[in-house]
């Protein structure tokens, strides 16, 4: 094994290789490892063995961890319990919780090779019809979701099911004042508004990030697979549809999208046949979504905010990341939300 493939951050070949052997089926040593995603969020990782076959490995960052984020067991549950739904993820092949492997609990699964659609370059790949599918099966998997009984598959203890806007709204609200950003007199402005005019929750999973860049597609625009659960939970589906909108550009916005995505390019259906295709597939009142686009917006800005003063303070490492453009993202995603509130009569 090379250099380069021990010094990897986050996996000790020596450590984890024999434990793959023993716990996934099939997996023959040796193995490689190669980084496939990382930086601010879980780490995932191509295993390789010797007869080729590719499996995942997820596990948490290596630093700037907050206390409550990157559970791998609560990731791994939503996996095993969505795997025999229609909600298509990654087959769960094994769970590791043993500190003596890795420094860190991580899980094993089947490795899924499609196009993930990040950015306008990745749709390139697709032909505008595949892109127009690809937008319509974003909407049908997230009904399909949202259509899931949580109590039936095994997550109804998995998390309060009531006030799930309002626990956010402290949570985001919180972790944007502990991470240390300046400058919080908009974030805590529109907080307020949204805390006074939360809307009655609807209930069922909620992914959490919801969208196509958490998404592997195949050629014609089909899904093939939802990645990251890290921030899935129960609460109201609205949420996730909120920040698909937000995140979903057309040309001519005149608002920054909350996250970089693929619908600028030509072929996407428009963020209003989105909606409309939600509300007949998954039978739930959408009235109330700009006010989730809003709250989408705000928790956009905290999250861009809190990343930025952590990287300034230099618990993030450097990967390239541009703290000043991002630091002004997240001014203008702010605004955003001011403007929205305002737009929604919730604030003067």
């Amino acid at each position: 094994m090379s250099a380069a493939e021990v010094r990897l951050p986050g996996i000790e070949p020596a450590g984890v290789t024999p434990w793959l052997v023993e716990h996934v089926d099939g997996l023959r040593a040796p193995v490689t490892f190669s980084l496939v995603s990382g930086g601010r969020s879980n780490l995932t990782y191509r295993v390789t063995d010797a007869a080729g076959v590719a499996r995942a490995l997820r596990r948490p960052p290596t630093g700037g961890v907050l206390s409550t984020a990157h559970d791998m067991g609560r990731e791994w549950r939503f996996l095993v319990a969505l795997a025999p739904t229609a909600v298509p993820v990654a087959q769960p092949l094994a769970f590791c919780d043993d500190r003596d492997v890795a420094d860190a609990d991580f899980y094993v699964m089947g490795f899924v090779d499609g196009v993930v659609l990040a950015d306008q370059q990745a749709a390139r790949r697709l032909s505008a019809p595949a892109r127009r599918r690809a937008g319509e099966a974003v909407v049908e998997v997230m009904a399909a979701l949202h259509g899931v009984d949580p109590d039936e598959v095994g997550l109804g203890d998995v998390a309060r099911r009531d006030g799930y806007i309002e626990r956010q709204l402290r949570r985001w609200k919180r972790q944007v004042h502990q991470s240390g950003a300046p400058d919080l007199d908009t974030l805590d402005r529109v907080h307020n508004a949204l805390a006074a005019h939360v809307p009655p929750q609807a209930n069922g999973i909620a992914h959490g990030d919801c969208r196509p860049g958490n998404m592997a597609f195949d050629d014609d625009g089909e899904v093939l697979a939802v990645f990251d659960w890290e921030l899935a939970t129960l609460g109201d589906p609205l949420a996730d549809l909120g920040w698909l909108i937000a995140s979903w550009q057309q040309p001519g916005d005149d608002v920054e999208a909350t996250t970089a995505g693929p619908s600028l390019e030509p072929g996407f259906p428009t963020r209003d046949e989105m909606v409309d295709r939600y509300a007949r597939l998954s039978g739930r009142d959408v009235s109330n979504l700009p006010y989730y686009v809003a709250f989408s917006r705000w928790r956009s800005a905290c999250i861009g905010a809190g990343v930025r003063a952590r990287y300034l303070a230099g618990v993030m490492g450097d990967d390239g990341y541009a703290a000043e453009v991002r630091g002004q993202e997240g001014a203008r995603q702010g605004e955003a939300a001011l403007d929205a509130v305002r737009e929604l009569g919730l604030l003067r």
